[in-house]
């Protein structure tokens, strides 16, 4: 089995580690439960993951196909949903994104990370390779190294099973998965809860309540800029309840692509968040695919807790993105930046 250790490749396991067996309490989605020595004979693949988180989500495509091309061959893929956000810990919210994502692997609830704990795990994404003795072969932390994983996928299977006929290695599903992308330093993930964020209105802040916000007119990258009324959580900002004028908040950064959790108000319906690029609406070719671009206007309609794609420019560049609303309850948890391409 191929192996170094970065985010690039594969990381193989040094010595002889049982994989932890799934506590008997476990809440499965679908296709469970199930438990590790049930399971002896056959390989294992457990992906960690949280439907929020970006890369997650990008690795989903590759997971998803190992599922369909192995399982009958005798490999069982085990999705293990840990929540970085509270509202990640309700089980409609991941059984919707499953749905939405097409996932057929069984996903097991890990609301209090036991499983996490018990793999000592750090990462979203995490893959561990689990033989069909029930050993842990090789891990590999966030995205890439999808090469290297699927052949060591088809290593362990030819070791259960030696007469075993395997198809050849998938082909990358973006260019930027494809030999010779480049990623380039971007804006770090930016938290917008005063736990983990930054924020420019210092001398404003006023934590776990309602308060209205001055913008000081001076940015810095990675740090968020509010104006108007918001209440400002441990994880999350909020536009409150009986807010005045519009609630804004600016971001300075270096990316590509930008996206953002977003959770829908809590006193029912949907929110309508408008975006601006540069004190400019989107245009069409740089706007996420959540963003619908109109004559004079870009705009993210939430309707259901999850990560919202904002921006998808043409090139890496700096910009500063501002985003308005007068929605009530509306609440937002984190930026994530990517910029990840197949150069010309």
């Amino acid at each position: 089995m191929p192996i170094q250790g970065t985010e690039e490749s594969m990381q193989e396991d040094q010595g002889p580690v049982h994989a932890p067996e799934f506590p008997a309490s476990s809440t499965w989605l679908q296709g469970g439960p199930l438990t590790v020595a049930s399971l002896r004979g056959r390989p294992m693949l457990i992906d960690f993951w949280d439907y929020t988180c970006v890369n997650c989500i990008r690795t989903l495509p590759y997971v998803k196909e190992w599922h369909h091309r192995y399982s009958s061959l005798g490999l069982t893929v085990v999705g293990v949903h840990a929540p970085e956000f509270s509202f990640a810990r309700e089980a409609g919210n991941v059984q919707r994104a499953v749905r939405v994502h097409g996932i057929e692997y069984p996903v097991v609830l890990d609301n209090e990370y036991a499983i996490w704990q018990s793999y000592a795990n750090r990462y979203w994404p995490a893959k561990y390779l689990i033989d069909g003795k029930g050993y842990i072969r090789g891990y590999h932390h966030g995205e890439g190294a999808y090469r290297e994983i699927e052949e060591a996928l088809q290593a362990l299977l030819r070791e259960s099973f030696p007469e075993i006929l395997l198809p050849g290695l998938m082909d990358p599903v973006r260019d930027e998965d494809k030999p010779g992308a480049v990623c380039y330093r971007v804006t770090p993930e930016l938290y917008l809860g005063y736990a983990r964020g930054s924020f420019g209105n210092v001398k404003d802040m006023q934590p776990d309540k309602p308060a209205t916000y001055t913008d000081p007119g001076k940015h810095t990258d990675g740090v968020t800029y509010l104006s108007g009324d918001w209440l400002m959580s441990g994880e999350y900002l909020a536009r409150p309840a009986g807010a005045t004028g519009v609630s804004s908040l600016t971001v300075p950064y270096m990316s590509k692509d930008v996206n953002l959790v977003i959770h829908p108000p809590t006193y029912g319906g949907a929110a309508t968040i408008s975006v601006t690029q540069d004190g400019e609406p989107l245009a069409v070719e740089d706007a996420g695919d959540d963003v619908k671009v109109g004559a004079a206007t870009s705009v993210v309609t939430v309707d259901a807790p999850r990560m919202y794609r904002l921006v998808s420019n043409r090139d890496i560049d700096r910009h500063e993105l501002t985003l308005t609303t007068t929605s009530d309850g509306v609440s937002m948890y984190a930026f994530t930046f990517t910029s990840c391409v197949m150069p010309e």
